[in-house]
Parts: structure tokens; C-alpha cells; sequence
């Protein structure tokens, strides 16, 4: 794909970055050229707008290990060890890492699996499956289009919702409001500081704690107490190896 002038006029681009590129490019240039230009002079925002007016494309890219300061990708990106990349990670596919991935934000169109965790210190977005071997955590909320899949805990710093199931392995941490369109499975205890909504149904090994209302379509499992600041409702049954309890005027009821 090359990117024009006149392309960029119909897209309605901002005056400032239709300037940089007639000043860099006096011929149509080649999409990702393009994208590599302005993270490399420091107008990572313009790449991100240019991404999502210009979509994803087929290309695939693999390499051996990422360290940088941003990353903008239009294809679908593989690297084989460890990803780092300071601000925005941002692939307009998927994106597979042997290793680690480490970043500012991330934002994936496609699937997202890593070997050896992920840590993002803002947002973390897909379009497709989350797939983390190890721990996961965001500083800001994740937001995933697909399943999500992670074999340790799940930190999340505002916020979780999943399109599809969640499983985590270990223990659930959200400062926000959790939504599943599907089931939610976890092996350890769920807490959140806000309300706990899921379409199916809910399975804890551990306690479940929610800052406000649970809320399952289904029922609801818990190996220890299920505590809420709200009310707790299930469309089947709710059972608990410890306590229920609901907040002050609210009760347990079935949905």
C-alpha cells in the first residue's frame, strides 16, 4: 500500500502532519516507511491516526527481539524473545513473543500471546485473544475483543472486559469494574473495586470481593467467601465454602 498527499486529504488529516509529509515524501511512499518515519521523528501519535485510518495490513514480520522507544506496526509481528518498547506498542495484527513483552501502553489489532508475561505500564487493547503464559499486569485497563487466558495472576489498574471467557490461573486484582461477555474462571481469589458483571457464569477457587454489585447470568462458585458492597445476583444458584454477604439495604437474590 503507498500512502499519497491525496489520500492523506481525503482521510482529513491535520494540516501539521500533512506538511511533514510532503516535506519527507515528494512521491507516494510505501505504508510502513511511512509509519517508521514519524516514530522515528518523534510523531507518534500522527503514526497511531495513521493506523486507524489506513487499517492493518498482511504483512508479517519476525525478529529475534524488540528494544525501543515505540513501535508502530501495520502487519502481524512475531519476535522470538523478549519485546521492550518504552511508550506505545501499537501492531495493527497479531503479535506473538517467545518471551516477554514490557511496554507503555499496547495495543494489538489481532491476538495477543506471550510466552513469559506481560507487563504494561497504561492500557492494553486487543482485537482478538489474550493469551499470557505468565503473570499479566496493566497500570490502566485491559480491553480484550476475544478470550483471555493468563496461567498467574491478573493485575489490572482500572478496569477489565473480555469478550469472550476469562481464565486466570492464579488471583484477579481489578481497581475498576470487571464485564465478561462470557464465563469468568479463576483459580485464586477475584477482587475488584467496582462492580463485578458477567453474562455466564462465575468460578473461584478463592474469596470474591466486589466494590459493588456481582452480577452473573449464570451461577456463581466460590471456594471462599463472596462479598459484596452491593447486591449479589445469579440466574441459578450461588454457593460459597464461606460467607455471603451483600452491602447494607441490599440482599442475595436470583436474577
Amino acid at each position: 500500500m503507498k500512502i499519497t498527499s491525496t489520500a492523506l486529504r481525503a482521510k482529513r488529516s491535520c494540516a501539521s502532519g500533512y506538511r511533514w509529509f510532503t516535506r519527507h515524501f515528494k512521491t507516494p511512499a510505501e505504508y510502513q516507511r511511512v509509519l517508521d518515519a514519524l516514530v522515528d521523528d518523534g510523531r507518534v501519535n500522527d503514526a497511531c491516526w495513521l493506523l486507524d485510518h489506513f487499517g492493518p495490513v498482511d504483512t508479517e514480520r519476525v525478529v529475534d527481539s524488540i528494544s525501543a522507544d515505540a513501535l508502530v506496526f501495520a502487519g502481524s509481528l512475531e519476535v522470538r524473545c523478549d519485546a521492550e518498547v518504552g511508550s506505545v506498542m501499537r501492531v495493527g495484527g497479531s503479535t506473538r513473543a517467545g518471551g516477554s513483552i514490557r511496554t507503555g501502553s499496547l495495543i494489538a489489532g489481532g491476538d495477543l500471546h506471550a510466552a513469559a508475561g506481560v507487563r504494561a505500564f497504561g492500557s492494553l487493547r486487543t482485537g482478538g485473544s489474550i493469551v499470557s503464559a505468565w503473570t499479566m499486569e496493566a497500570d490502566c485497563e485491559v480491553n480484550c475483543e476475544g478470550d483471555l487466558r493468563v496461567r498467574g495472576d491478573l493485575s489490572c489498574g482500572s478496569g477489565l472486559r473480555t469478550g469472550g471467557n476469562a481464565v486466570i490461573a492464579n488471583d484477579l486484582e481489578v481497581n475498576g469494574l470487571v464485564r465478561c461477555d462470557k464465563s469468568l474462571r479463576v483459580g485464586g481469589r477475584i477482587s475488584c473495586s467496582d462492580g463485578l458483571h458477567v453474562r455466564h457464569g462465575i468460578q473461584s477457587g478463592g474469596s470474591i470481593r466486589s466494590g459493588m454489585h456481582i452480577d452473573a447470568g449464570w451461577g456463581i462458585v466460590a471456594g471462599s467467601d463472596i462479598v459484596a458492597e452491593g447486591a449479589v445476583r445469579a440466574g441459578e444458584s450461588v454457593n460459597s465454602c464461606g460467607d455471603i454477604d451483600a452491602g447494607d439495604g441490599y440482599g442475595v437474590m436470583r436474577a
